[in-house]
């Protein structure tokens, strides 16, 4: 039988870009499903084999502004509780730590741009361990304290808690290994301009980034998504 992915997303620019590949190669039919979809009330996220959630520019505890929140960390929940395969993203890996009841909250500072990770002994044992010396994408200014039972997996100067997995089957990555080739780059770069200022970024500059380290990443990034893939217990 054909294995099913699920990839949620929070706004319809943000989603799987470079990590559709190995996702496909491992033989997943992929679906989709927005939450701004009135049908995302319905959506059991316990029966896919894979589920991904991506990033957004929402926080976890803004709960009066996006009501569909409390419900899906209580889905994601479940899924947790039975040891599902799960890969958060961003906001998504987030929405794990809540799930895992840990506190999501507004960072220190916003980490924005082309970054490497430090790697935790664990995340050199992990299939994290292919973004090591990668400057990858950071778009966040939210963190969440490291929940219990998880392996801490890499951090940044900024921010300790950029990457954890609990066993082989959930992964949470602050970080945006996906993105580096997918054209809705520009798409951030002008709808979210707000965090430009934010973070005193220049958007040019962030361009050619872009174009400098951003192939590499997805590189790396496509190769950690396989081998986390191959050695899930499905």
């Amino acid at each position: 039988m054909t294995k099913t992915a699920l990839i949620v997303r929070h706004v319809p620019r943000e989603g799987a870009a470079g990590f559709l590949a190995p996702i496909e190669a491992a033989g997943y039919s992929i679906e989709r499903i927005d939450v701004a979809n009135p049908a995302f009330e319905a959506v059991d996220l316990c029966a896919p084999d894979l589920l991904i959630m991506m990033g957004g520019p929402m926080g976890v505890y803004e709960t009066d502004i996006h009501p569909w929140i409390p419900l899906q960390i209580k889905k994601l929940a479940a899924r947790l509780e039975k040891d599902r395969p799960t890969l958060g993203v961003c906001l998504g890996s987030q929405m794990i730590a809540a799930a895992l009841g840990a506190p999501v909250y507004q960072g220190h500072t916003f980490e924005l741009g082309f970054a490497p990770l430090e790697l935790t002994a664990a995340g050199k044992g992990s299939p994290v361990k292919h973004l090591r010396g990668v400057r990858v994408l950071h778009w966040h200014s939210d963190t969440f304290d490291l929940p219990d039972n998880v392996e801490l997996l890499a951090s940044t100067q900024h921010y300790r808690h950029q990457a954890f997995r609990r066993g082989a089957n959930v992964l949470a990555l602050q970080c945006h290994a996906e993105m580096g080739e997918d054209p809705r780059f520009e798409d951030w770069l002008t709808h979210f301009w707000a965090d430009l200022d934010s973070a005193t970024q220049c958007p040019n500059a962030l361009r050619e980034d872009h174009d400098i380290y951003g192939p590499a990443a997805v590189t790396a990034g496509r190769v950690m998504i396989g081998e986390w893939l191959a050695g899930l217990n499905a």
